[in-house]
């Protein structure tokens, strides 16, 4: 599968977020209590929506049920400015009761439809395996353990810049 370079950058932005609202300062694991709290503050986060769909987004985790995987492959292979209608891919989501009330909020943006196409892709990739991609056989190893720190260190720095934006000093 060919993920856009738009949904690859998301990706990693979005696991970072779900990361760090995993667990507490002593290492508790407060993720539902977080979402719960964040899902409280969706009135002033739907305005997020452009500038940071991962933080937002976290509102719909455990909410979707996708009932068409070849449609949300798809759905990953295009850019920011090319998704498809929410109404498309919606009826490749079966959602959970609880997400309605949060659904007509976002449905009220004007960026709302894009949001929720962005969201569903999001989740999808958080719940999908990960497939090996095809690498040149002579660096096999090299490629794999370079994703892995890419990817490590693509989390990290997309969680000190959402801690500089959030007005603390970045960690040396």
């Amino acid at each position: 599968m060919n993920i856009s370079p738009y949904f690859r950058n998301l990706r990693s932005a979005y696991f970072a977020e779900l990361d760090d609202l995993t667990f507490d300062s002593e290492g508790v694991h407060v993720l539902d209590q977080r979402l719960k709290q964040r899902r409280k503050e969706i009135d002033f986060l739907v305005h997020m929506v452009e500038i940071s769909p991962e933080m937002v987004a976290a509102v719909f985790h455990k909410g979707f049920r996708f009932t068409s995987l070849a449609a949300m492959d798809d759905l990953l292979t295009h850019e920011s400015d090319g998704l498809p209608d929410w109404d498309s891919v919606a009826g490749s989501i079966e959602m959970a009761p609880w997400t309605r009330d949060l659904v007509d909020v976002v449905q009220k943006q004007p960026m709302g439809d894009w949001f929720l196409t962005v969201a569903a892709a999001l989740e999808y990739m958080f719940n999908k395996p990960e497939h090996p991609q095809a690498v040149d056989i002579e660096n096999e190893d090299d490629t794999e353990e370079d994703a892995d720190e890419v990817e490590a260190r693509t989390r990290e720095e997309a969680g000190a810049d959402w801690m500089v934006e959030q007005g603390f000093d970045r960690k040396e």
